[in-house]
């Protein structure tokens, strides 16, 4: 049921909250725009339809990707209906927005084994009894050439030539493949057929954001609001957080791992963060961070706060709080956790086998990697032998700076 019974402007107030395009004129538009539909839902009774669609390029959905989620969520919040679309189909394309050269693309297989985990992991924001998911290869697959040039005929490669990256990218004879341009038609047929109120995406997203409008427009319907949100830097603090970048925050990890990936970020990147991950208030952040700068905090203990705060969100109070009594046990004392889980070995077992039953690597070729980058020790010291053997008599396992395990014999556990 559509809220009705928090002010009107309070309303407008938390869902253009952090909203972010870099052109004032399309701000005032779409903020004049939610107004309308916002005020027809009121008078109506009848909900808006918001979505939110994300490729399923790795099996992890990590903390960048709440940023928009928890903008659903507030829609939710206030009796909205909620699609989170996964791009089963545009995943084999793969998204030029942010781009500077072609993405590698992924095979059908890939894909569907990614997608199987998002279903569960956006649970951890959204509420899955007001959530329905769906998958864009259900409409997208059935196109015929005819269609696709159909929906090609609405759009010029002017239009597309616009865009920054791909501007660039001619402007210094780098390829611009075709099956790139496509990718911003998809994803305004996947408006066009969820009949959207509200899209939800990324500043980079803007471009195929607006392109759903045009599509929706030019077939009989009335385009969608569309709400860009900024950027969550990495645990680098400069760039983008991304799985393929390395420096992302996976919302399914471990809490310990999420606790420690955030104490790791620069300080400076703080404010990124808070303003864009956290429950707190604009108030509460310049209070946190002034703080700060005035010396009478250390941003050591902000960035502890922060990280409290975020797997708070992610795993609940309980299991943040036992993480930040694992980061001070670990780091700041140096010293081993007291409780790690353990794996029983039944005789000398090679070492990279053991990392993978360990979970602290996916594959073989990942555990080898682990160890020529001396991110592997056992009992605090180094290993640099990837042919190394292991004989377990309750030494610590430790794969990067978080992960632990006690390897024990078939009859120690």
């Amino acid at each position: 049921m559509v809220r009705t019974d928090i002010p009107f402007d309070d309303q407008i107030a938390l869902l253009m909250r952090g909203v972010s395009f870099g052109d004032a004129a399309i701000a005032a538009s779409m903020e004049v725009e939610l107004r309308q539909r916002l005020a027809e839902s009121h008078a109506t009774g009848k909900p808006l339809r918001v979505y939110l669609g994300v490729d399923p390029t790795s099996t992890d959905i990590h903390l960048g990707h709440t940023v928009p989620l928890r903008k659903l969520r507030q829609f939710q919040d206030l009796g909205h209906d909620v699609v989170f679309l996964i791009g089963s189909f545009t995943a084999l394309i793969g998204d030029p927005s942010d781009k500077d050269k072609a993405r590698p693309r992924l095979t059908r297989e890939r894909v569907r084994e990614h997608a199987r985990t998002y279903v569960d992991q956006v649970a951890r924001i959204l509420d899955p009894e007001r959530t329905t998911i769906d998958y864009n290869d259900r409409w997208l697959a059935p196109l015929s050439f005819a269609d696709v040039i159909e929906l090609a005929s609405r759009f010029t490669v002017q239009q597309f030539l616009t865009r920054d990256n791909f501007a660039q990218r001619f402007a210094s004879g780098d390829p611009i493949w075709l099956h790139e341009f496509f990718y911003a038609l998809m994803q305004a047929y996947d408006a066009v057929m969820l009949r959207t109120d509200v899209q939800v995406g990324g500043t980079e997203q803007l471009f195929n954001l607006m392109a759903g409008r045009k599509l929706m427009e030019a077939m009989g319907m009335r385009p969608q609001v569309c709400l860009t949100l900024p950027i969550l830097v990495g645990t680098d603090g400069h760039m983008r957080m991304s799985k393929s970048a390395g420096n992302a925050i996976g919302i399914a990890e471990p809490p310990e791992e999420q606790y420690g990936k955030v104490m790791s970020m620069p300080d400076e990147a703080m404010r990124n963060v808070a303003e864009l991950v956290t429950r707190w208030t604009p108030a509460e952040i310049d209070r946190l961070l002034g703080e700060v700068e005035a010396g009478t905090l250390h941003p050591r203990d902000a960035k502890m706060r922060l990280a409290l705060e975020i797997v708070d969100i992610l795993h609940g109070a309980e299991a943040a709080e036992r993480a930040q009594e694992h980061f001070a046990t670990v780091f700041q004392q140096r010293e081993l956790p007291a409780e790690m889980p353990s794996l029983s070995l039944d005789g000398p077992t090679a070492l990279v086998d053991v990392i993978v039953a360990a979970g602290m690597a996916t594959s073989k070729s990942q555990a080898r990697r682990l160890v020529t980058q001396g991110g592997v020790r056992l009992d605090g010291e180094a290993v640099e032998d990837v042919d190394a053997m292991v004989e377990a008599r309750g030494q610590v396992l430790q794969v990067g700076r978080r992960r632990y395990v006690r390897l024990v014999g078939a009859g120690m556990r």
